[in-house]
C-alpha cells in the first residue's frame, strides 16, 4: 500500500485536513494505496511556497534553468523501467507503451523546453522617422496553475510544467486523482535534479475540491488545463471574472478520412493504432472512420480481421496490445455508449464485450469495438466516448467527407489518407481542426503548436506557443 503525499516547498506533506482518497489499480481493481484529497488550505500553502520562490527563480539565468530541466529529463530516462511500471499499474496501459511513449516523451518535454528557453527571443522595431526604438520584453507571469488528465499522466503533466518553469514561473500543479503515482515520483526527481524549493508544488486531490481551489485562487495568474470539455467550460466560467490567462486543451471526436488512392497497407496499420492506442483513451484517436465507398468493403473486412488479432490482457505482458481502461466508472461509461449504438440500430462489427483476464478478474478490460453507422448525426458519432470504440461509414464524394468531418462540435485533430496532393492541401485548409495529419498519425514535432478549435479548447501548447502563454509581453518605446 503506497501513501502518496503532496510535494510542497521541496518536501512531502500529508493533507492538512486528513482527508484521503483511495488509489485504485485498473489492472485488477484493487486499492493500491491512498492519496490526499487536498483542501484550499493545502493549495494556499503551495501558493505561498511558489510565491516565495518566484523572485529568485524568475531571475535565475537561462542557462542555469536550462541545465536543471535537462537534468530532470536525464533522471526520468534513468528511471524508465520503474516509471513505466508505475504508470501501467496506475493507468492500466501496457508497460511496453509506457516505456516507448509516455516516459520518453515526459523526458523529451523537459529537455525540449530546457533548450527552447535559451532560444526564446524578443522583438524590436525601429520607428524610422520618429527617432525611436520599440522592444518587447517577455516576462514570467508569476504563480501558475497546471491541471492534467489521467490518460497520459506523466506525459501531459510535464507538457505543462516544463514550459511554465522554463519561462521563469513557479507552479501549483494538480495531476489527475485517478492516476497520481508518476506525478508523486516526479517530486523527488525534481529535488534530486536541483530544482529550487517552491518552484514546483504538486497538490493531489479531486477536481471539485483541489482543482477548484487552484482555479479560484485570486493570485494564481494563469491556468493550463487538459481534460473534458464540460470541465473546461466550468473553469472558463470561474476564471474569466478574475482575468486569468487560460489554456484549455479539451475533448475531441476526430475524423479519419480514407481515400481509395492512399498507401493502403500503411493506412491500415496506422488506423488500427490510431483507433485503439492506449485503449482509445487519447484525445487524438481517430474515432470516426470515413472510407471512400469504392474501397469500403475491403477496408471493413481487413480492418476487422486486424482488430480481432489485438490481444486484450495483462498490461505487464509484453504481447498485450490493449490493457485495462482507467477505472470502473469509465468502463461503465464506454459500455453505455455501446448499448446506445445498439439502441440506435447500428451494427457491432466486432468487440463490444467486457473481457475477463485470468488472474485479473476484477480488472477493467473491454474488447476493441468497431461499429458500422449509417448516419453521422447519431449520438455515437457526435459525442466523445474516449475508449476502444470506433465507427465506420462510407462516403462517395470529397465534399461529403468534409461535411461529416466538420459536423461535430469538436475540432481537435483530423487524419487524411490520400496520395492526391491537391486533395490533401484542399482538405487540410478546410478541416475545422487544430491539427491535420496527412498519411500519418501522432507524428509530433515539439516545436509545433498543439490545440483545438470549437469545443476542443482555446489557446495553443507546444514550442514557443507555450512559452508565450507562460509569459507576459511588455513593449518599451525609447525616443532618442
Amino acid at each position: 500500500m503506497e501513501t502518496i503525499q503532496n510535494y510542497i516547498n521541496g518536501s512531502f506533506h500529508d493533507p492538512i485536513n486528513g482527508d484521503w482518497l483511495d488509489n485504485y489499480c485498473p489492472v485488477d481493481g484493487s486499492v493500491t494505496g491512498k492519496l490526499p484529497n487536498s483542501s484550499a488550505e493545502d493549495v494556499e500553502n503551495a501558493y505561498i511556497a511558489a510565491r516565495s520562490a518566484f523572485p529568485s527563480w524568475s531571475q535565475t539565468p537561462l542557462d542555469e534553468r536550462s541545465r536543471i530541466l535537462i537534468r530532470i529529463s536525464e533522471l526520468l530516462e534513468s528511471k524508465l523501467q520503474d516509471l513505466a511500471e508505475a504508470e501501467s499499474v496506475d493507468n492500466g496501459k501496457p508497460v511496453t507503451l509506457a516505456k516507448t511513449i509516455d516516459i520518453p516523451r515526459a523526458a523529451d518535454n523537459f529537455r525540449f523546453f530546457g533548450n527552447a528557453t535559451t532560444q526564446f527571443a524578443s522583438e524590436s522595431h525601429e520607428s524610422v522617422g520618429f527617432e525611436a526604438i520599440n522592444y518587447t520584453l517577455r516576462q514570467p507571469i508569476g504563480v501558475v496553475g497546471c491541471i492534467s488528465p489521467w490518460n497520459l499522466p506523466l506525459y501531459l503533466f510535464t507538457w505543462k510544467i516544463a514550459p511554465a518553469i522554463a519561462a521563469g514561473n513557479c507552479v501549483v500543479a494538480k495531476p489527475s486523482e485517478v492516476t497520481p503515482m508518476t506525478a508523486y515520483l516526479l517530486g523527488a526527481i525534481c529535488a534530486e535534479a536541483g530544482l529550487p524549493r517552491g518552484v514546483l508544488n504538486i497538490v493531489h486531490g479531486s477536481g471539485t475540491i483541489t482543482g477548484q481551489a487552484i482555479v479560484e485562487h485570486p493570485d494564481i495568474t494563469a491556468i493550463s488545463f487538459t481534460g473534458g470539455t464540460e470541465t473546461g467550460a466550468h473553469i472558463a466560467k470561474l476564471a474569466a471574472p478574475k482575468f486569468k490567462k487560460l489554456s484549455l486543451e479539451l475533448g475531441g471526436k476526430n475524423p479519419n478520412i480514407i481515400f481509395a488512392d492512399c498507401d493502403y497497407r500503411n493506412m491500415l496499420e496506422t488506423t488500427v493504432r490510431s483507433s485503439f492506442a492506449n485503449q482509445g483513451q487519447i484525445c487524438l484517436c481517430g474515432s470516426r472512420i470515413f472510407v471512400e465507398a469504392s474501397v469500403y468493403d475491403k477496408f471493413k473486412a481487413d480492418f476487422i480481421m486486424r482488430v480481432k488479432t489485438l490481444k486484450v490482457g495483462d498490461p505487464r505482458d509484453k504481447n498485450t496490445d490493449i490493457g485495462a481502461l482507467v477505472s470502473q466508472a469509465h468502463m461503465d461509461k464506454v459500455k453505455e455508449y455501446i448499448a446506445i449504438a445498439k439502441d440506435e440500430g447500428h451494427v457491432i462489427l466486432c468487440g463490444g464485450n467486457q473481457v475477463v483476464v485470468n488472474g485479473l478478474e476484477n480488472g477493467y478490460y473491454l474488447e476493441p469495438t468497431v461499429i458500422e453507422v449509417t448516419n453521422d448525426a447519431c449520438r455515437i458519432n457526435q459525442e466523445e466516448i474516449f475508449g476502444p470504440v470506433v465507427t465506420l461509414m462510407p462516403f462517395n464524394r470529397e465534399e461529403e467527407a468534409l461535411q461529416m468531418a466538420n459536423s461535430v462540435k469538436y475540432g481537435l485533430s483530423a487524419t487524411v489518407w490520400t496520395n492526391n496532393l491537391n486533395r490533401a492541401m484542399r482538405l487540410s485548409n478546410q478541416l475545422q481542426t487544430g491539427i491535420v495529419w496527412v498519411n500519418t498519425w501522432m507524428l509530433r514535432d515539439l516545436r509545433t503548436p498543439f490545440g483545438g478549435m470549437k469545443a476542443s479548447g482555446i489557446g495553443r501548447e507546444g514550442g514557443f506557443e507555450a512559452l508565450r502563454f507562460f509569459t507576459e509581453s511588455k513593449n518599451v518605446c525609447i525616443k532618442y
